[in-house]
């Protein structure tokens, strides 16, 4: 019989947050990387990866941040990974070349600079079908699940078609509670059965594609808000399963961003992690009173969890990727979000937002 742990805690204040320091792969790293990778003989899974690790990243979970893996991925012309599935979900971005990638059936081709998602358990694989090498940066949320202990891989799974529910069986009386799901108090405390509990109403998941040209033309229009404009000039990459979480999967949400010259962010936090990608222009980033400078092509655990921090452009335009687990945070009711220092934090999904003065500029919603 296993002993556990009894720790007192009688009493006991809350431990203050120990914040991971930001960190910088810079372009010249994940270039050596990709080559050193790509030197590399083909092994049996196709697959030629690399983690970024935080330095203080302990295992299980090995993550850019908590929570968070990012991994860079190489494929010569010609090749192609093995087919995989696993129950984490995963941001994808393409940093150089393209190809395509079959993701529970469905193809996408790509290029630099393209985003799509992987669903949760969804059979995937990637092919290289042009002449450069093709380099990929993929978040997900692995390494959470690995802190869990609950990281599902299959390597080679069957492709089968889903079975069709057997109707019989669904409407078996002997199966069915003759109470269902009710209302217990005036409060809204509800009662639900364990046939509901064990089968909650499905949302489809989709492996979605957002092609970088289609999306910078949305970008490029968000310049003449001018420098008046309070808000920070991005969209989402937005999955509608994801809903009220506002998600590019249901972890994730990956947002592109344009930052004009000489633009100056107001500070503020929120407790999810924000990890960005820089592929044009160059800039600052100041967190928790450090500053921390960034130019196109280098990767940046740029904000902790609740650490107070803004960026900055400098005489060029800046585009970013910026992958936060937001969604996670909504779901959990965790997101607190402070978009002035100045005000007290709300809890984003269970309180009302923030605004920006954007329809005051006569920009269209």
């Amino acid at each position: 019989m296993t002993n556990v742990k009894m720790i007192d805690v009688t009493g006991a204040a809350a431990a203050p947050l120990d914040l991971w320091e930001p960190v910088t792969v810079t372009r010249e790293q994940i270039a050596a990387e990709a080559g050193r990778l790509a030197d590399l003989p083909r092994p049996a899974n196709g697959r030629r990866e690399t983690m970024f690790v935080h330095p203080r990243a302990t295992a299980p979970g090995l993550g850019f941040a908590p929570g968070i893996r990012v991994t860079l991925s190489v494929l010569k012309p010609g090749e192609r990974s093995e087919p995989i599935r696993h129950n984490s979900t995963q941001v994808n971005f393409c940093i150089r070349g393209g190809g395509h990638s079959v993701v529970a059936g469905k193809r996408f081709d790509f290029g630099q600079y393209d985003v799509w998602n992987t669903p949760s358990f969804a059979p995937y694989w990637h092919v290289n079908d042009g002449k450069d090498l093709q380099v990929r940066l993929t978040y997900s949320n692995a390494a959470l699940l690995e802190k869990m202990n609950v990281h599902v891989v299959e390597e080679n799974p069957k492709l089968v078609e889903a079975v069709e529910e057997d109707v019989a069986h669904r409407d078996d009386p002997r199966r069915k509670s003759p109470y269902g799901t009710f209302q217990l108090t005036e409060d809204g405390a509800w009662m639900m059965p364990y046939e509901r509990l064990i089968n909650p109403p499905a949302v489809e998941s989709k492996a979605l594609h957002w092609p970088w040209q289609q999306v910078k033309s949305h970008l490029d229009k968000l310049e003449a808000l001018g420098k008046d404009y309070i808000g920070r000039r991005l969209y989402l990459l937005y999955n509608p399963m994801t809903g009220r979480t506002n998600g590019t999967t249901p972890n994730f949400f990956a947002t592109m961003t344009i930052r004009p010259p000489k633009i100056v962010d107001r500070p503020h936090r929120h407790t999810s992690a924000a990890i960005n990608y820089y592929f044009h222009g160059s800039g600052r980033s100041t967190v928790e009173k450090k500053v921390y400078e960034w130019r196109a092509g280098d990767l940046m655990l740029s904000a902790p969890g609740w650490g107070v921090h803004n960026h900055a452009s400098y005489d060029d335009h800046v585009y970013e990727l910026t992958v936060q687990d937001q969604p996670l945070n909504i779901a959990m009711e965790s997101l607190l979000w402070q978009e002035d220092l100045k005000l007290p934090a709300a809890v984003l999904g269970a309180e009302v937002g923030f605004g920006t003065n954007r329809g005051k500029l006569g920009a269209a919603e």
